[in-house]
């Protein structure tokens, strides 16, 4: 997930209806459920409230930038699309803050309170008079409505997308910000707006926010950038008069003096460094480089600790996408038929080391997800679709195909030649070709990350066996996002995240509106009346009893248009680190890779002097 996407998805929140204008709360959450923490809570339970602070991590991450302004669609900005520990994100706070432990629940940050009107017609947020960006200037409500403003004219595409039922912002006085809405019938707008940076307006006076910047920018977080080496690494230090530090959201958080990103092109040179002791974390996504690779001395001596650390987070739908802007995958039955001809079973089996589970829905790993045949609710919500939905929905379980982990798909290449010929194609002289035309199927998969050559290249094999001669190519990172954002590739690999309680931002996901929008997240370009009717729905669902059977529908339309051939998930996440760390007992459930929680560790120096010590004699001993 996109890093932006993530922190404004994150903290997707309902507000109960109060008389008047709403009486003030100090957090909020989804449908008006009671929140865990109480007013006076003093921290997060998960977290130490007496870290100490100090000491210095060091970060690695796959890709470049040239731009320090994550919030626009230019420049290359791997801050902004990063799978490193930590990114920009932490320059920049937000009127409210949400907890790894209570999902869909969020408590003030800039904002010490909020109000709600009973139509949900408007939301207004009080700031708090001590909140300031890092040159010492308060932040003000005109602060804000400048932001959101300078977002949605000037900002990244997914802002217009997600604040489109934004009607205006007014300012109300130095602290009092109210932001108006064209209705009350989107639930998850109020929780949008109250995940939105603050930007400085002063800052940004006489520069054009539009424009890639290399210039550091002025946030409020607990973090301000302290050196940038363009493309190669940016140095991050705790703003150690941060105005923000004792708030319940942040105690016992943020607790590094400096934190450091290198940027590299290689993953295999990246894993290098963790080894050298140049990187001091990192998260595994690999299966095979986790069971073959981290056998060096440092993990052998305990310096290193392997870690797998289970979650109860959505995984979503990760898979090779098709896009649909694209002739040949217009049509469901070509999509589905080389579907046919991935094999799962031994991929997991030889090339996975046996870790994953097969994905079989957009909301996978969640009560979210479609399975058997529908009934009640969501049954009675499809059959008002029926005729514009496939038959198959009503009788057929979704299943991707299964196979015996040999290698043989014999019975699932019977099935794609009849899918194929039913779509109007043939094979000729060991050739799949169009019936009309005798144009070759073929098509490209485009790749930034080499490693995934023994998953795809499989993959491709098998299509060779229906005639269809597709060809795998190596981007480096900013070609890659420049051709994504553009949709200028035929197939791709991608995830798509989920929450717990999906709303509107099932529209940048999913909505024919985003299909064609450079930048969305809608990467397989669907344009579905049926989905769009469904998003509208859920989006304005009163309580998650009527949100489950709309997302189990949206989820078996969505599989059964096969716009994607689905691969794998866990149910856990991997880190490495170096054994110098503190880190708190309990270990949220919400939180699903190491990035979410690195933020509540801290460098125990003990520890830390250990390695160091016994990194002295390994040197003294090879010399």
């Amino acid at each position: 997930m996109r890093a932006v996407l993530a922190a404004l998805f994150a903290l997707t929140l309902a507000l109960p209806a109060a008389a008047q204008t709403g009486a003030p709360s100090y957090g909020i959450s989804l449908f008006g459920d009671p929140l865990k923490y109480p007013p006076g809570f003093t921290h997060f339970d998960y977290v130490n409230p007496d870290a100490p602070k100090g000491g210095s991590v060091r970060f690695g991450d796959i890709g470049t930038f040239d731009n320090l302004n994550p919030f626009i669609l230019r420049g290359v900005s791997y801050i902004r699309y990063s799978d490193s520990m930590v990114g920009i994100g932490a320059v920049y706070d937000s009127l409210m803050a949400g907890a790894l432990d209570e999902p869909n629940a969020a408590y003030g940050l800039i904002a010490q309170s909020v109000e709600l009107a009973p139509d949900r017609s408007a939301m207004t947020f009080t700031l708090r008079p001590e909140a300031r960006f890092h040159d010492g200037t308060p932040i003000t409500a005109e602060d804000v409505c400048w932001t959101y403003e300078t977002l949605i004219t000037k900002g990244h595409p997914e802002y217009r997308v997600t604040l489109a039922n934004v009607e205006k912002c007014q300012v109300l006085g130095p602290h009092r910000v109210r932001f108006v809405f064209r209705d009350g019938s989107d639930r998850d707008l109020p929780m949008i707006v109250a995940g939105l940076p603050v930007l400085s307006k002063k800052w940004w006076q006489g520069r054009d926010f539009s424009q890639p910047t290399l210039d550091i920018p002025v946030g409020s977080g607990p973090y301000r950038i302290a050196a940038v080496d363009p493309g190669r690494s940016i140095t991050y230090e705790r703003a150690k008069d941060y105005w923000g530090k004792d708030l319940p959201v942040n105690k016992g958080m943020y607790n590094f003096d400096t934190m450091r990103v290198d940027y590299y092109r290689d993953m295999s040179v990246m894993f290098e460094a963790l080894k050298a002791g140049q990187i001091d974390v990192r998260g595994e996504y690999t299966a095979k480089d986790w069971a073959t690779l981290y056998d060096f001395p440092a993990v052998k001596q305990g310096l290193v600790v392997k870690r797998e650390v289970h979650h109860e987070v959505p995984q979503g739908m990760q898979g090779f996408i098709f896009n649909t802007r694209r002739a040949i995958f217009s049509d469901r039955r070509v999509r589905r038929a080389i579907g046919y001809l991935f094999d799962f079973q031994w991929t997991n089996r030889t090339i996975l080391y046996g870790a994953y589970k097969r994905t079989k829905s957009y909301w996978e790993n969640s009560d979210l997800a479609a399975r058997g045949l529908p009934e009640g609710e969501e049954l009675k919500l499809l059959e008002a679709y029926r005729g514009r939905i496939p038959d198959e929905i009503f009788t057929t379980p979704y299943e991707p195909p299964v196979y015996d982990g040999t290698g043989d798909i014999r019975s699932g290449i019977r099935e794609a030649l009849k899918l194929f010929k039913e779509a109007g194609w043939s094979v000729s002289n060991g050739r799949l070709v169009n019936d009309k035309t005798g144009q070759p199927f073929t098509f490209e998969f485009l790749s930034d990350e080499p490693r995934m050559e023994k998953v795809v290249l499989p993959f491709l094999k098998n299509l060779e066996r229906v005639g269809i001669y597709a060809q795998l190519r190596n981007v480096d990172a900013a070609q890659y996002e420049n051709r994504r954002r553009n949709y200028d590739f035929d197939m791709i690999s991608v995830r798509y995240g989920a929450s717990l309680s999906p709303g509107i931002e099932l529209r940048e996901f999913f909505s024919s509106a985003a299909a064609n929008q450079p930048g969305s997240a809608n990467t397989s370009g669907i344009r579905d009346p049926v989905v769009d009717d469904l998003i509208g729905r859920a989006i304005k669902a009163k309580s998650r009893a009527a949100l489950v059977p709309i997302i189990r529908a949206l989820d078996r339309v969505l599989l059964f248009g096969y716009y994607v051939v689905p691969n794998w998930y866990s149910d856990y996440y991997r880190v490495a680190y170096w054994n110098k760390f503190g880190m708190p007992k309990a270990q949220p459930k919400y939180a699903d890779s190491p990035a979410a929680v690195i933020n509540d560790w801290w460098i125990d120096k003990a520890s830390e002097r250990q390695i160091s010590q016994r990194q002295d004699r390994d040197e003294s001993r090879a010399r």
